[in-house]
């Protein structure tokens, strides 16, 4: 997953609909930028530098992973498509809708067209005072102040007034917390770690990941699979054991609910297809004596990628010891977790196609892919 940073943007609007113009926006950055952390109070202020209709201003603190210019990018088209058009003057005057990054994590941006932190955040109460409300301690990284001493420090005399209307956060509408046990599951290359980390990340979840990386069976097994098939799959038996074990026990009160990239039923359906028949057969009778053990997820979300595409996936991330995985594997691992699916009649399951998805680097896919495990919960509660 991409590294992501909090930015801090201010909103205002003094046309038409006002709060209608801010609700807009907030749901457009929420879709194209990232997730909305938390958001002020709205505070209405008289326009300022020119004879206008009174504003209603408005701060939003926001996770993403992409980079200043493409932020400003996408709150200018943000802007036009809710009716803002170009300025016939130089001067101030009034807008539908004007977004603007004051913060970028602690970034300092000096472009033509970009400054970072924004120039005359420290002149402004109406930025300042719904700033204060969700960010008092961040600190300027050129002025070295926080912004409650910038407030208190700011000569402007505006008139502010705090309104009783609330900005609705776009991700309310995607609720998970009714599990509490959430496993995405997939075949190798489709992108469950991805997944489960920014599901983690974004809706504060406690984070299970398979630590399929420290297993010294693993790459021996890819060149030499008859020989330590059988090796590989109890050391994966008993690793998956004690580490879903361990993190399910250990509740977190401060979570809201939990999200691993792995089933140990995975195991099962691997050595299915790795073990000779003799010694599967001893492997199901250990399996199980396991598995009876092991709390099973809530919702069980299996991502479905074909073959192209998994492959493709695998080489970009570039592991040596994958790159000589073959088709014909790939095909009878989807089997087996098809059919294993298929055949539940007490799990919650959903099955997501994402073969023409790219949720990793397309934001819109990802709440596409969140919308379908938020369907298929609200389908289980009903």
């Amino acid at each position: 997953m991409k590294p992501s940073k909090t930015i801090h943007i201010a909103l205002g609007s003094n046309k038409g609909h006002k709060l209608e113009y801010l609700q807009s926006a907030v749901n457009a950055i929420f879709e194209r930028i990232g997730v909305v952390r938390i958001m002020s109070k709205i505070y209405e202020t008289p326009a300022f530098g020119f004879e206008g209709d009174d504003f209603y201003n408005a701060c939003i603190a926001v996770d993403t992973e992409l980079k200043p210019k493409k932020v400003l990018k996408e709150l200018q088209d943000i802007e036009i498509e809710l009716g803002r058009t170009k300025k016939s003057t130089e001067s101030y005057e009034s807008r539908e809708i004007d977004l603007d990054i004051l913060f970028f994590g602690d970034e300092i941006v000096e472009e033509k067209k970009l400054i970072i932190p924004h120039a005359e955040l420290h002149k402004r109460k109406f930025v300042l005072q719904p700033l204060y409300d969700i960010a008092k301690d961040v600190e300027h990284p050129v002025l070295n102040k926080t912004v409650e001493v910038l407030l208190n420090e700011c000569n402007d005399d505006s008139e502010i007034e705090p309104k009783n209307i609330w900005l609705k956060n776009p991700q309310k509408a995607y609720d998970f917390t009714d599990y509490n046990y959430i496993a995405i599951e997939g075949n190798i290359g489709a992108g469950k770690t991805s997944l489960a980390n920014k599901i983690a990340h974004e809706f504060n979840a406690k984070l299970i990941l398979e630590r399929f990386a420290d297993n010294p069976f693993l790459p021996k097994f890819y060149k030499e699979p008859e020989r330590y098939a059988f090796t590989l799959e109890m050391s994966f038996l008993a690793d998956r054991y004690q580490q879903i074990s361990d993190d399910l026990s250990q509740f977190d009160l401060f979570k809201d609910f939990m999200v691993s990239d792995y089933d140990v039923f995975k195991s099962l359906i691997f050595s299915k297809i790795t073990l000779p028949e003799d010694e599967f057969r001893l492997y199901r009778k250990l399996f199980y004596q396991v598995y009876k053990d092991i709390a099973k997820p809530d919702l069980y979300v299996y991502l479905y990628q074909n073959t192209e595409r998994l492959q493709a996936n695998i080489k970009k991330r570039g592991r040596n010891y994958e790159k000589d995985i073959k088709d014909d594997y790939l095909e009878k691992i989807n089997a087996g977790y098809l059919d294993f699916l298929r055949s539940q009649t007490e799990m919650n399951v959903i099955i997501i196609d994402i073969s023409e998805k790219d949720f990793v680097k397309n934001r819109e896919d990802y709440l596409w892919v969140l919308g379908e495990i938020d369907k298929a919960c609200e389908e289980n509660i009903d």
